[in-house]
């Protein structure tokens, strides 16, 4: 596990590095495909252009990249942790989850995580119907009692 985290910071300080050097011959008047044909960069034309453009007008602070943690928090233990409590109770709003998860593991994770890993797990929050949803089917009850009579 400590392997992993190293090689990902390592991996990030790297991109760090080369979106500075990219940024960096770009303000020195060099374009976008005299950098590309000789050396592979990090990014795509488009997102260059807007970095370059941010420095400009933020400074070196658009260099910075503001995530944190990594893609997935949710792993082992806190994992099976939510599918469990899913299973368990599978009307469980995601906020509460939420909670939870903060309590027991020390973990924040937006709900709209929460959703994505209850979805890949199989155990989505069953969704209520809807006003209209409710409204047809009385509307549909109403006509098979007035209109069909067997």
């Amino acid at each position: 596990m400590e392997k992993e985290h190293n090689a990902a910071n390592m991996a990030r300080h790297q991109r760090q590095a080369a979106r500075e050097q990219l940024v960096t011959t770009m303000l020195e008047g060099h374009t976008f495909r005299q950098i590309s044909a000789s050396t592979p960069t990090p990014l795509k034309r488009a997102m260059a252009y807007r970095l370059l453009h941010a420095v400009r007008t933020k400074g070196e602070s658009a260099l910075q990249d503001g995530r944190h943690g990594h893609p997935s928090k949710l792993r082992g233990e806190a994992r099976a942790f939510l599918e469990a409590c899913c299973r368990e109770a599978p009307c469980t709003p995601s906020s509460t989850l939420q909670v939870a998860l903060r309590e027991r593991f020390d973990l924040q994770v937006s709900v709209s995580q929460i959703n994505r890993v209850r979805a890949d797990l199989g155990v989505s929050n069953p969704s209520k119907r809807s006003p209209q949803e409710k409204k047809r089917k009385q509307g549909l009850l109403r006509q098979n009692q007035s209109g069909k009579k067997a």
